[in-house]
Parts: C-alpha cells; structure tokens; sequence
C-alpha cells in the first residue's frame, strides 16, 4: 500500500515547483509578484505559495484545495492562508487581485455547471479589474496518447523506496479522458491506483464559459513564452479579467 500522505510528498518529486527551470513556473511567478493578493485555486501541496513566500512575498497569500492530504502537506507554512474546499464554495469576495489554477487544475472542472459556478466563485473573489490566470491542454496536441505504461517515470521517494510511475487512458469520449495513475515497486507490484478525468475544451467553449461568468479573456497564449496559439501549440494559456 502506498499512502494519501506518500502520494502527496511524491507529487512534490515529480512536479518540482522551479521557476529556474520551468517556463511554466516562471510564467506564473511573474504574475505572483506583482499582485498584492493572491488566491491559489487547487493549490494541492502548496509548493507555489511557499515558493513566493521564501522569495520576500509580503502580501496575502492564500490556498485552496479539496484535498486535505495535500493541505496538511501545504500547512508545514504557517504564514499562509489555507482553505479546504473546492472553488465553487468560495465566498471570497472582491478580496483578491489575482487567482491562479496551475497544472492544468482547470481540466478536473468536467460538468458545466461545475465549471459555471467554480467561474462564478473566482469572479465574484477578485477585485474590480483583478485577473484570473489558468492552462488547459490543448485539445489537439492529444496529450492523453502518451500516457501509457510505455511512459514510465523512475523515482527514489522521501522515504527512500525506489518506485516505477506511470498513467493509462481508459477512456475517451468527446471532450472528456479518463485515465488511472499506477504507483509501483521496481519489479511492477502495484502498491496504488489513482483514477481521474480531465476535460479538454478548445479555446471556443472557454470563451463562452468566460463570458457568461463576466470575465474578459485579457491575453492567451499557446506556450510558456507568451507566443500566440498556433496548430502545434500544447496549451492554452488564459489570461482573464474581472469586468
């Protein structure tokens, strides 16, 4: 067996919060600090926060995340603001001059009236002219075809047990992918099974799903170094405003 609280300190492993060396991270970093308050939704085990913290970030910092797990991993900072919850239960409001959903949170928002409320929420906790930035993948770089056992992640966890990571599609129907998440012992002994849906909207059902909540699509970009959205882009990275 392979624990919540093992699986959310080998997520910090595998998805290590670096500006030096991921754009992504840079991207968001840059947004970070320039805002006075910002809001973290889905901020699972709070690597991006404590980040801006240990950087000199003054201002209030907050994060949300339905997963307990991953917040008590969030909590080892006492001096930011954590919430469990998911974003449509926000009730925030005009508090925030910037809300962020990073690695690719937005895709677990599959139902459209999850979508419409959890909008609505981030709306209704910026301020008047605050932003709210977030990623999906980009629909036609099919990015589920590379999940599979082929695509295997090698790892030494914290406790020092070497272990084998690896994803597998079950399912694609129109927009939606349904995929499992396999931990495993070197010589494949399966030790846990994560199961998940993510869901892939172009930049078309964004923008409506955008206006309806009130907010101004400001910027998109298809990469991490603010290039416009080509056939080949991977992402779709949105920039939105409170208006």
């Amino acid at each position: 067996m392979y624990s919540d609280a093992d699986a959310a300190a080998l997520y910090d492993l595998l998805n290590p919060w670096d500006p030096g060396q991921w754009p992504g991270d840079a991207f968001y970093a840059e947004l970070i600090a320039d805002a006075d308050s910002v809001l973290d939704v889905g901020c699972g085990t709070g690597a991006m926060l404590h980040w801006a913290r240990e950087q000199g970030h003054a201002g209030r910092l907050v994060g949300l995340d339905p997963d307990g797990t991953a917040l008590a991993r969030a909590r080892r900072r006492m001096d930011i603001e954590w919430v469990q919850g998911a974003a449509a239960t926000m009730g925030w409001d005009t508090e925030f001059d910037l809300a962020i959903m990073t690695g690719h949170a937005f895709q677990f928002l599959t139902a459209d009236d999850d979508i419409r409320s959890s909008l609505a929420a981030v709306r209704a906790a910026l301020r008047v002219g605050g932003t709210f930035a977030f990623e999906t993948r980009h629909p036609q770089a099919r990015a589920w075809e590379s999940w599979n056992p082929s695509n295997v992640s090698d790892i030494v966890d914290a406790a020092d047990r070497a272990l084998r990571v690896w994803h597998q599609v079950e399912a694609v129907t129109d927009d939606m992918v349904t995929f499992t998440g396999t931990t495993a012992e070197p010589d494949g002994t399966v030790l846990r099974v994560d199961h998940a849906s993510l869901r892939f909207l172009g930049t078309a059902p964004l923008d409506v799903f955008l206006a309806e909540a009130g907010l101004e699509v400001e910027a998109r970009y298809g990469d991490w170094h603010r290039g416009p959205i080509t056939s080949t882009s991977k992402e779709i990275i949105t920039i939105a405003r409170r208006s």
